[in-house]
């Protein structure tokens, strides 16, 4: 029998440190049925069967079973045997058994744990304790699985037999496979900018409705291009049994715009790829997610997986894994350098070495580090869950020792990007720009535009950086499942003249890239310029940071590009192709908002009314807002309503008649709907959530926002808003005359919001008098 009692104190977690304190063969064994294949996110029900082994469990003795940190599976219960996810658990001799579920019970990244506790008898060797997970007997739907595949998933099983809290795993764990489920979506991929006659591949796949790349896919596609793409098929089929199709050995002919579309059989268009602009140029697009992890450190699936997978299935051109340092054992990080060797393929794909320094927050927090080869020292951040002290010297346990050893060892090669994952990088308490040239504004955990306000406050000069920061084992095409990660994991476009690790570098360097949220839409093309009426000083190297470092004459300037403008006026032209309607485009000098510009006026607002939430709590862990609220419309009727940035299946947006509910939250990104009414002007919008309310005549909304703000040291706000009543600009250029201020930094970038809900930002052109 079991019993569940959540008052009942337990004991600190374990240490992490391996005491064998009895040999494996005399643990036990489990078996968990059925087996096999199952479908990402589906429903489904098992029966995990613990065998006690030589010593049985002894009175106050446990067993835990452990998932993944990185799981999103539904958490069991115990209470209502007909609500899903009911678990239950019973000994074959009748001990009372007590039962816990903490997410945060067991050593990373095995940390999501279900503790059983014998509290009054004992099991003997060959006594049972059995669990079933997601019992329907009852009416319950079952247990639901993770959102994302995985070969080996584990129901990791630990004992500690003697009662001494000295967990030991199973020698062999059951385990299942998760595999993806049928395409409910079609992904159409080309590259954003090559150069005229210069070969490239339009590369398709199809995705399940959680992300997860689709072997299941039987279709044939017909395929339309805007503009003449040579060697572009007039159809494709998607097979069975493959992940994705690759249509290589394309050319465009005459400079100009092109893009594909997918038709089904029907007529029906299933995908439209991002737009692809052709013309002679020096720098052409590239791009990657070069923060994520894998199965040895938090992540899923093997270091080897993660980059063909960024490689064949995301489709992005450059790709790096950042283990936390306190994870990777000096055998791991052997196995990582020499799989960065392997994967790097210069002129297809680039794999960066390197590694996430993983302090705490108040010694400088996160940090991802690069390296040109594979051949170079880690240093850690601490030993937390590896054996062993510094037998080398090489820790460095503060961001500022980290810093003060790579200029040391003069390794002025090495890239340094500051992040917000679980812990966030604290910039005020280090930061160096000879290495550190990046902020991360977006990654699977948010939106985090204060830590470049934070750099632009400070007088730093970096660049802007979007990653996932994955765990899922999909970087390049990171999902936010069911789980707490908020967010699509992001894409940063880097303006490169090749495709290699020198070159990539070398962009770094220079800041000469911008930053999306990701996503299926988060590829669209932004070229920013600076020109200058005066000649100026233009410098990759912060002058303020480097002995006289080379700079050249200029009167125009890229994002990245830092100019000394003694005197003369500047410009900013900024172009957009786009994979979705324009929304706004906001210029910023620095933590200034200086304009919003939109491709449409006034004159061409609709019945089409935009509400738009935004924010997070905290700097940490626990930034989550909740927005879990309801609208009503009075005095006129709702004709059509769509949810905006709902990443979370498990967050719905539902309307009846007039009135609209929905469960959401944001991590420093934003999220709302959009309502279509009868009448572009009558009536009234009720808004109702327990950070906001306010009621707002619909006559009042219009072009520019109205602000409902409850900011604490960060953003938290609504806004609304009224959008044309059909937008269909894609396509955008504009030049604007910028007010320098005389003294300080002058950080003069973009951010474009298009209406999918889909962000982009672009590292500033930095200009001082």
């Amino acid at each position: 029998m079991s019993s569940h009692e959540s008052e009942t104190p337990w004991a600190d977690i374990d240490s992490g440190v391996v005491r064998h304190a009895i040999a494996v063969e005399q643990l036990g064994s489990a078996t968990i049925t059925p087996n096999g294949e199952f479908e990402a996110g589906s429903n489904a029900s098992f029966t995990l069967i613990y065998t006690a082994g030589l010593f049985g469990i002894d009175d106050s003795g446990s067993l835990r079973v452990c998932f993944r940190f990185a799981s999103d599976q539904s958490n069991p219960q115990f209470d209502d045997p007909s609500g899903p996810n009911y678990t239950t658990v019973e000994a074959s001799n009748g001990a009372v058994l007590q039962v816990r579920w903490d997410a945060k019970a067991n050593v990373r990244p095995w940390d999501r744990t279900l503790w059983i506790k014998v509290v009054r008898g004992y099991l003997t060797e060959g006594d049972t304790i059995t669990i079933r997970f997601g019992v329907t007997d009852q009416g319950g739907p079952g247990m639901r699985l993770q959102t994302f595949c995985e070969d080996t998933f584990e129901f990791r099983v630990l004992v500690d037999p003697i009662a001494t809290f000295n967990f030991q795993p199973l020698p062999v764990q059951p385990m299942i496979s998760i595999v993806p489920g049928a395409p409910e979506r079609f992904v159409a991929v080309l590259p954003t900018r090559r150069r005229v006659n210069e070969e490239f591949a339009l590369k398709l796949k199809g995705e399940d409705k959680w992300g997860n790349p689709s072997d299941k896919c039987d279709t044939h596609l017909t395929v339309e291009a805007d503009g003449i793409i040579h060697g572009l098929p007039e159809t494709v089929r998607l097979k069975p049994g493959r992940f994705k199709l690759e249509i290589p050995a394309l050319t465009v002919s005459d400079p100009g715009r092109v893009a594909v579309r997918l038709l089904d059989e029907g007529g029906n268009i299933v995908a439209s790829s991002n737009p692809l602009m052709v013309e002679n140029t020096d720098l052409v697009h590239f791009w990657g997610d070069v923060h994520g992890q894998s199965e040895e450190t938090i992540g899923t699936g093997s270091a080897d997986q993660y980059f063909t997978f960024a490689r064949e299935l995301a489709f992005v051109d450059a790709c790096a894994h950042q283990g936390n340092d306190f994870q990777i054992t000096d055998e791991f990080w052997a196995e990582l350098n020499a799989l960065t060797a392997k994967h790097d393929m210069p002129g297809r794909f680039v794999a960066l070495p390197g590694y996430e320094w993983s302090g705490n927050t108040s010694l400088g927090g996160d940090r991802n580090i690069f390296f040109p080869t594979d051949d170079r020292i880690i240093r850690r951040s601490s030993h937390a869950l590896i054996d062993g002290g510094d037998t080398e010297g090489t820790d460095a346990l503060t961001c500022q020792k980290l810093f003060e050893d790579l200029a040391k060892n003069q390794e002025w090669d090495v890239v340094m990007y500051a992040h917000c994952g679980g812990r966030y990088a604290d910039i005020s308490v280090a930061h160096d720009g000879r290495f550190e040239k990046s902020v991360e504004v977006h990654s699977s955990w948010g939106s985090f535009e204060w830590i470049l306000h934070d750099a632009f406050k400070l007088g730093y000069r970096v660049g802007v950086v979007a990653n996932s920061d994955g765990h899922k084992g999909r970087p390049g095409a990171s999902y936010p499942g069911a789980g707490k990660f908020g967010a699509i994991g992001g894409l940063t476009c880097f303006l490169m003249d090749s495709l290699d690790r020198e070159s990539l570098l070398d962009c770094m360097r220079k800041r000469r890239h911008y930053g999306s949220t990701g996503g299926a839409n988060g590829r669209m093309i932004i070229d920013m310029e600076g020109s200058f009426s005066d000649t100026g000083t233009m410098y990759h190297d912060d002058p303020a940071l480097f002995d006289k470092p080379a700079g050249t004459a200029t009167t125009k300037a890229l994002m990245g590009d830092i100019v000394h403008l003694p005197s003369g006026e500047m410009n900013l032209s900024v172009a957009l192709e786009t994979t979705s309607p324009i929304e706004r485009v906001d210029i910023f000098n620095g933590v200034d908002l200086i304009e919003t510009v939109r491709p449409y006026g006034d004159d061409d607002l609709g019945a089409r009314l935009r509400v738009q939430w935004e924010g997070a709590e905290y700097r940490g862990r626990f930034r989550e807002v909740i927005w879990d609220g309801s609208a009503e419309i009075s005095g006129n009727t709702v004709t059509d309503s769509s949810a905006i940035n709902f990443l979370n299946r498990d967050k719905t947006l539902d309307r009846e008649g007039n009135v609209l509910s929905w469960k959401a939250l944001t991590t420093g990104n934003s999220g709302g709907f959009e309502l279509v009414l009868e009448n572009a002007h009558d009536g009234t919008l009720k808004f109702d959530t327990p950070l906001i309310k306010f009621e707002k005549a619909i006559a009042d909304i219009g072009l520019e926002d109205t602000l409902h703000d409850a900011s604490g040291d960060l953003p938290r706000f609504v806004k609304v808003y009224r959008l044309p009543a059909e937008n269909n600009h894609r396509s955008f250029r504009f030049t604007r005359k910028i007010d320098l201020k005389e003294a300080g930094d002058n950080p003069i970038y973009v951010r474009l919001t298009q209406e999918d809900g889909t962000r982009a930002w672009t590292s500033p052109i930095y200009v001082y008098r």
